[in-house]
């Protein structure tokens, strides 16, 4: 066994060498200068391009980012093949490629008056480019959306506290919007109030834990169940999810259609501002018990590994470590859905270009460390590999909580708070996403011309074009293959990503390198490629179709579920292989003939 302060000493010096070195490195490259208007103030209006102060944009960006993904990801892939993997990945991979992958896309978009990565590169390869980017993100978006709100509820089933506590910070995030933005009433002590009155509905929370129907068996007994002795087996997905988890599907879904559709300052930016501090909370004090506990002994137990180093290229699910192993992990090293947040909703909001250091790199660091901390978690706990997701969540609230005994806290309030922890990234990522297939959507279809795109486009039916296909994927109860579906897209629109800085470099400078974003954007493709096709011809249509083993009965939304899978893979595949044949030439004809006209500070188009 081996001391869990080894693992976070590892990825803190790895970080901060990314940091202080080489995003130092990648400011000078795209030449960041405060001197230049944002597009946050260039296009200020109130409803998406509002400037945001520092902390408060950092707090949206990183609670946006920040998913369940860097939780779930490294906990499933270190039950699977062992920690040593999945710690090299997270902390090799995430300063060399997740961090400048978000930065870039950040830059790239300050630079083209805050459009999406799906804009940028229709400048350069022409619009069937663009809109090849786009269609490919939009799709990501349906799955982002599916599994964040399937987290949720399978949160909440878990750990009812979490369902309350989340409650009330959604009401107070509301309030403090209203006391910033329309009262004009002081920013500090504001802050000071709300956040104590988010730490109190926690305490809240815990007191008066709420379920729909009958939670899981480890809800504590006072719990509030609304709908007590009715049943709800009818729900869709009730037998593969279990009751109260089915039950809170739709009602996330919905949530996040509404959230989308308000302007950023009624609850994103205060939402996501008031979150950022149980964020810091649980990833920085989950860290600090790390070192405290290790020290002074003071945790309930001792803080080491209990899962082995490395169970084997073929992993305890059977699952093969090349490609699966990366696309599990997803975004605790790289990830797609950061470029959307980066290009959608953060440049809109920047108030200076040099904010864009420490919230697109550093942000994905932060990232890196919510990884180690889940990570650590399961590493501690050490579950069974078959418990899939129902047991990987509580995994990290369980681990947390012992970890939090370090200080003294209970694992009574230590498993909650950490449960709240992890809801508040995923609320925060859920209507972000929504909000942000909107987005895809709006530039897909230019200037409605139809009832048809009308429709598309509308703030309101676009969110439900996104939940419908979530929830039919959702309710198929078929987790991992979900999972890493999700991961294999997310991580090839990262790629995509990489490739759209690569062009953007291109087009803008003859001298400018293009190691920094092509390398790991060569590495991505070839990753996530093999990963979907793997995802799509081996545990869909194989094991599925031809062995027959579903894990259960081949019910109607589990098989319509698979060919989605199936349908979703090859559909991304063509999509982003199609792209980089684009993309290459147009760096291709750029280096050997010369740049086009320019359009943007820092780039130039031409056209197909």
């Amino acid at each position: 066994m081996v001391q869990i302060i080894w693992l976070v000493a590892a990825v803190l010096v790895l970080f901060s060498l990314g940091y202080f070195g080489y995003s130092r490195y990648l400011a000078r490259f795209v030449e960041l200068d405060d001197a230049n208007t944002t597009p946050a103030h260039k296009y200020e209006d109130g409803q998406e391009y509002v400037p945001a102060k520092k902390p408060v944009l950092l707090g949206h960006h990183y609670s946006s980012i920040a998913g369940g993904a860097p939780i779930v990801g490294p906990i499933t892939a270190g039950v699977v093949w062992g920690w040593v993997p999945a710690l090299l990945w997270i902390a090799i991979g995430n300063p060399l490629l997740g961090a400048t992958h978000d930065f870039v896309s950040l830059s790239a978009s300050l630079r083209h008056e805050g459009k999406s990565i799906g804009y940028i590169i229709g400048q350069y390869v022409g619009e069937r480019g663009k809109n090849m980017l786009l269609w490919f993100a939009f799709l990501t978006i349906v799955l982002v959306v599916a599994v964040f709100a399937l987290v949720v509820a399978i949160v909440f089933n878990a750990y009812p506290e979490a369902a309350t506590a989340s409650l009330i910070y959604i009401g107070l995030a509301v309030l403090l919007g209203a006391y910033l933005y329309q009262l004009n009433l002081p920013f500090i002590p504001g802050t000071v109030a709300f956040v104590v009155a988010m730490f109190v509905g926690v305490f809240l929370g815990i007191q008066y834990p709420l379920a729909l129907f009958e939670p899981a068996s480890r809800a504590p007994t006072q719990t509030l169940v609304l709908f007590e002795g009715m049943g709800g087996t009818w729900l869709p997905g009730a037998e593969a999810l279990g009751v109260n988890t089915a039950a809170w599907v739709p009602i996330i879904l919905l949530y996040g259609a509404l959230a989308s559709a308000l302007p950023v300052w009624v609850l994103l930016q205060p939402r996501d501002y008031l979150s950022s501090f149980l964020l810091y909370t649980g990833v920085g004090g989950a860290l600090l018990a790390i070192i405290v506990g290790t020290l002074l002994g003071s945790s309930s137990q001792p803080l080491v590994t209990n899962l082995e180093p490395y169970y084997g290229f073929i992993g305890r699910s059977g699952a093969p470590l090349f490609p699966l192993l990366f696309i599990t992990i997803a975004c605790g090293t790289i990830s797609g859905f950061h470029s959307l947040v980066s290009s959608g909703t953060t440049s809109k909001q920047l108030n200076k270009e040099s904010d864009a250091r420490l919230i697109g790199y550093g942000g994905m660091l932060g990232e890196g460390l919510l990884a180690i901390v889940a990570l650590s978690t399961v590493a501690i706990v050490s579950p069974d590999v078959g418990g899939g997701i129902g047991l990987a969540l509580p995994t990290f609230a369980e681990g947390g909580g012992i970890i939090l005994t370090s200080f003294g806290i209970p694992p009574t309030f230590g498993g909650p708070f950490m449960a709240l922890v992890l809801v508040s990234f995923l609320l925060t990522s859920t209507d972000t996403a929504v909000r942000l297939g909107r987005y895809m959507m709006e530039e897909i279809v230019g200037t409605p011309e139809s009832s048809v795109e009308s429709v598309a486009t509308n703030r309101y039916s676009n969110a439900a074009i996104q939940a419908v296909p979530a929830y039919v994927l959702i309710t198929s109860g078929s987790w991992l293959t979900l999972w890493q579906l999700f991961g294999g897209a997310n991580q090839l629109l990262a790629a995509l990503a990489l490739l759209t800085a690569t062009v953007w470099l291109a087009n803008w400078d003859d001298s400018k390198q293009l190691i920094s974003t092509g390398a790991p954007m060569a590495l991505m493709v070839i990753i996530t490629v093999l990963g979907l096709g793997w995802l799509a011809f081996h545990d869909n249509l194989y094991v599925k179709f031809i062995q027959g083993e579903w894990g259960g009965a081949p019910t109607l939304f589990a098989q319509l579920s698979a060919v989605v899978q199936i349908v979703l893979a090859l559909t991304l595949v063509g999509l982003g292989v199609g792209l980089v044949v684009i993309g290459y030439r147009n760096i291709s004809s750029v280096r050997g003939q010369g740049t086009g006209t320019p359009v943007a500070d820092g780039g130039s188009s031409r056209d197909d």
